[in-house]
């Protein structure tokens, strides 16, 4: 009977594609013009675009994955670094398997006793505007250190445009570096609820990204999962809270402890903080071992392997474990990771904000993974810079010339100044 019913609400949605297809025309030429007439205006026309796709080509749960047998990857490919921060490589060289570190012994460090309760004078509190949550709260968070600009500042460097839907860590500290030059400003994973309350006892707010629940369904079968960043500027032992500033919900929102390290999990506990050069020999005192980068990947890698045994049926447990591999460019065990996440249910929107799924697949040559991967982050966010990207480096090992250009171009356009897509094309170019 449920069969039934599901191909009777097939055939019904069928029946109603065409239509679809011309109010979509319409919502976008419209939408064009109400947007060069009132900026305002743009979130709903991305809401009602969103919709109208997701009545056209519904939304369902993310891929799992093909048959983890691969192959060696061709001669004449790319090659990126394992930071995952820059394009890749001017000389294009097949990847050499790379054996898991050994993580080293984590040195004796002992803190300061904490006091019970800390709050940080927070900054004046600002009101994101279109998808620019991660801006606005690292405007807050130069903020509290005397900067004098705002979301539209940073947002200049990193998104331009309304509808790109997402700001990566490694873009919002180069913006702080660009734009603050006389603080400095660095990005770890794997931090933990302790750390959090050093650094803000020692006085230095916390960014970190986490994933919540939105409270408005965007489409037919929206999970409503999304990613969002908070300036994190207090705690209190007592009643077991962190206190921080939400561009999207208000100032001073409170989160338990155990629900942030849960919803904080989603990121691989990735935070960021700034601070002045002469902080410089406290902040290493209080990230002991995770000052150094590799050393602090050295210990996710360790706490996140260790998370997948804990909690095997955690999709983010293995993502975090994936994660973690693609950055000592482990991409073989790495692609197996993520397998495993996405066997347990990652969340729909997953793919708009981590993308090291694709450079797994794509290095150890499961090409069907990676484009039916891009071809779902692409059905649900169309200007996906990253996924346009690599849905062209699948294109070009594929053998498809044209289509790579396409998509390199449209990466390009999507994210203006994005420089692996320069690069794609100059590469393309050249080979």
């Amino acid at each position: 009977m449920r069969n039934t019913q599901y191909i009777r609400r097939k055939q019904r949605l069928l029946a109603l594609k065409p239509l679809l297809l011309v109010l979509a025309l319409l919502v976008m030429i419209g939408g064009g013009l109400l947007i060069q007439k009132s900026p305002a205006l743009s979130w709903r026309y991305m809401v009602a675009d969103t919709w109208i796709r997701g009545m056209i080509d519904p939304i369902e749960a993310m891929p799992t994955a093909h048959s983890a047998n691969t192959s060696a990857p061709m001669d004449g490919v790319v090659t990126a670094t394992p930071t995952l921060n820059q394009p890749p490589t001017a000389t294009p060289i097949p990847p050499t398997p790379t054996a898991i570190p050994e993580v080293s012994p984590t040195p004796t460090f002992t803190p300061t006793a904490l006091p019970p309760s800390v709050m940080l004078t927070p900054p004046e509190w600002e009101k994101q505007g279109i998808n620019s949550c991660g801006p606005t709260t690292l405007s807050m968070l130069l903020r509290y250190y005397k900067w004098k600009g705002d979301q539209k500042t940073i947002e200049a460097l990193v998104k331009p445009k309304d509808d790109d839907r997402n700001v990566n860590v490694d873009e919002l500290v180069m913006a702080s570096r660009n734009l603050a030059g006389y603080l400095k400003t660095l990005f770890r994973v794997g931090g933990t609820n302790e750390l959090l309350k050093q650094l803000i006892a020692a006085g230095y707010p916390v960014m970190i990204e986490e994933g919540f629940k939105m409270s408005e369904t965007y489409y037919a079968g929206d999970d409503r999962w999304s990613g969002h960043y908070l300036l994190v500027t207090g705690y209190d032992d007592a009643k077991g809270v962190f206190v921080a500033q939400d561009s999207f919900v208000g100032p001073n929102q409170v989160y338990e402890y155990d629900k942030l390290g849960y919803t904080w999990q989603f990121f691989n506990y990735v935070y960021v903080i700034a601070y002045p050069p002469e902080d410089e020999e406290k902040i290493k005192a209080i990230l002991g071992p995770n000052w150094d980068e590799d050393e602090n990947r050295k210990l996710a890698l360790e706490a996140s392997q260790q998370a997948t045994i804990d909690e095997p049926e955690n999709p983010f447990a293995w993502y975090n474990y994936g994660n973690n591999l693609t950055y000592f460019e482990n991409y073989g065990q790495a692609a197996l990771a993520f397998d495993e996440a996405r066997a347990l249910k990652l969340p729909q929107r997953t793919l708009r904000y981590q993308f090291h799924p694709f450079f797994a697949y794509f290095y150890v040559n499961r090409l069907d993974d990676l484009m039916e991967l891009t071809a779902y982050a692409l059905k649900i966010t169309p200007n996906s810079e990253e996924a346009l990207l690599w849905r062209g480096w699948g294109n070009y090992r594929l053998g498809k010339r044209d289509a790579a250009l396409r998509d390199f171009q449209a990466a390009l356009a999507a994210r203006p100044g994005y420089t692996d897509a320069e690069y794609a094309i100059k590469f393309l170019s050249e080979n």
